[in-house]
């Protein structure tokens, strides 16, 4: 695996590289966020309530600063957590009449994952040069 990955490298280019997953990054992360936002509003019962909201919500946004930061450290952590939500997913889809929301999550949670541990090794190989 680390073999072919130099080879990918040595390939593109660390910079298109880093550039493709972060691209990869901000798309899912987005997608993920809208997603969570609206089963956040769909928990919700006759009262309006933010705090289920705010649970679903909060671990995606402290690491926004991470992002806009451009921080590898914050990226690999993101991928660790977005884990959660591919495990989320995964659960929702096994419920009736959810199947293609909880399918939806936990592949962009996947491609969340996926874009941030690339990221994270690029961008710190970029570093290094």
């Amino acid at each position: 695996m680390r073999q072919w990955l130099e080879d990918v490298e040595a390939r593109h280019g660390i910079d298109k590289l880093t550039q493709r997953t972060r691209q990869l990054v901000l798309a899912s992360f987005a997608i993920l966020l809208v997603l969570v936002i609206y089963r956040g509003f769909l928990v919700q019962g006759d009262e309006f309530n933010w705090r289920p909201v705010l649970a679903f919500v909060l671990p995606l946004v402290l690491f926004l600063p991470s992002i806009i930061g451009q921080r590898a450290r914050g990226h690999a952590w993101l991928a660790f957590v977005s884990l959660l939500y591919f495990t989320q997913g995964i659960m929702l889809a096994t419920l009736p009449g959810q199947s293609m929301r909880g399918l939806l999550e936990a592949a962009v949670s996947l491609a969340l994952f996926t874009g941030c541990m690339g990221y994270a090794r690029f961008r710190s190989r970029q570093l290094r040069q």
